[in-house]
């Protein structure tokens, strides 16, 4: 019954949120400003753990795989399609559930046990919309690109971690990233980067919006922002791959 409870507020919010917002330039700054602090500023460890992962497949596929039938194009081959299919959406879209989660709970969480929530509605002000529109918006917009960004490096990386270790030639890694390239990959992994970034911005907005308590509840808030979204992302994983690639 505690979990009807909560799937059923959760889509009391969201009705809440998607309204059409009342000054439409206001709106546009608060995306602007959501689109750095969501997605410029997630850059760094979207550089680095996308370039690590993509060195560490390609190693371990080059070094495990050393069966003369198999033909040496193969690591490159397997970087790209884990990189593409799994690596760049659901790995990073874990990280920024955690890192991107855990700051909306936070700073919704806050406002809501300093009352500055209560403030806005006294105001007349639809607090759902005016806090959590612009954050699912900017991660709608931004996330993909982080996506692709994730890919390339994840790419890059593998080619910096053979032609520094000899583990494979560059031209073979180069053949393996270009055989039998299906562009319908990176349309399922940008449809599974979409759905992600709602979940995250989304989920994590409503323990943060329904916090009660004090600061230490803000930080339990987010906790379980970070775990639900987590286990949300995982199962949408699932049932995407199914739905896409059955």
């Amino acid at each position: 019954m505690k979990t009807l409870y909560h799937i059923g507020r959760y889509f009391v919010l969201m009705t809440k949120v998607f309204r059409r917002p009342e000054r439409g330039k206001i709106f546009f700054q608060n995306v602007l400003e959501e689109i750095e602090n969501l997605g410029l500023n997630s850059l760094g460890i979207v550089f680095i753990i996308s370039i690590f992962m993509g060195a560490v497949i390609t190693l371990q596929t080059a070094y495990n795989i050393e069966n003369p039938l198999v033909p040496d194009y193969i690591a490159g081959l397997t970087a790209r399609d884990s990189m593409i299919l799994e690596f760049s959406s659901t790995i990073v879209g874990l990280i920024l559930a955690g890192k991107v989660g855990s700051s909306i709970a936070s700073q919704i969480g806050t406002m809501r046990v300093t009352e500055q929530i209560d403030a806005l509605e006294i105001m007349g002000i639809n607090s759902a919309e005016y806090l959590i529109l612009p954050k699912i918006v900017a991660a709608l917009f931004i996330n993909p690109f982080l996506n692709i960004l994730s890919m390339c490096i994840g790419l890059f990386g593998g080619f910096i971690a053979i032609y520094l270790t000899g583990a494979l030639t560059t031209s073979a890694y180069l053949e393996g990233l270009h055989y039998v390239f299906i562009p319908f990959y990176v349309t399922y992994s940008m449809v599974k980067t979409f759905i992600f970034a709602f979940i995250i911005t989304s989920v994590s907005s409503y323990h943060g919006y329904y916090t009660k308590g004090g600061s230490l509840e803000v930080g339990k808030a987010s906790t379980r922002a970070v775990v639900f979204s987590s286990i949300l992302i995982l199962l949408a994983n699932v049932i995407l791959t199914q739905m896409l690639l059955a």
